[in-house]
């Protein structure tokens, strides 16, 4: 599966996508919780040092699910790709609007959409942080 030029069954393939940024922590651990707000700080004070204006951390991995919260300049974007499977977008911080074909939804920090299963894109009106969760097909 892919996601922006992102496997997205695997790990090592996140800091690439970052610019380089070292992506050595995930919170896989049943029970065990983030706090995505600070995270979300975190991933947005990276973004200067990536010239492509976005920055991307995974929370969760496994063969069933992948959490990966996405941190984007404003202005940035992330080109239009074919949608991977089951998935949904939360914003965290900032605003972003997702588009789909003719179809634009601007979203802010608390919005929770499920992405439609067509390309789209992602473009950032302000820093922003959101989190894609994915169903990963078996």
């Amino acid at each position: 599966m892919v996601f922006v030029g992102v496997h997205l069954a695997t790990l090592s393939d996140i800091p690439a996508y970052c610019g380089g940024m070292t992506n050595t922590h995930t919170h896989d651990a049943e029970g065990q919780s983030v706090v995505l707000s600070d995270l979300a700080a975190n991933l947005i004070a990276e973004l200067p040092k990536h010239k492509a204006g976005r920055c991307a951390h995974t929370i969760i991995g496994g063969s069933g699910m992948r959490a990966v919260l996405l941190a984007l300049a404003e202005g940035s974007a992330l080109a239009e790709h074919d949608a991977p499977g089951a998935a949904t977008l939360q914003v965290v911080v900032g605003n972003v609007r997702l588009i789909a074909g003719e179809t634009t939804w601007s979203l802010g920090a608390g919005d929770l959409i499920r992405i439609p299963p067509q390309r789209h894109s992602v473009e950032a009106d302000s820093e922003a942080a959101f989190l894609l969760t994915v169903a990963l097909r078996a």
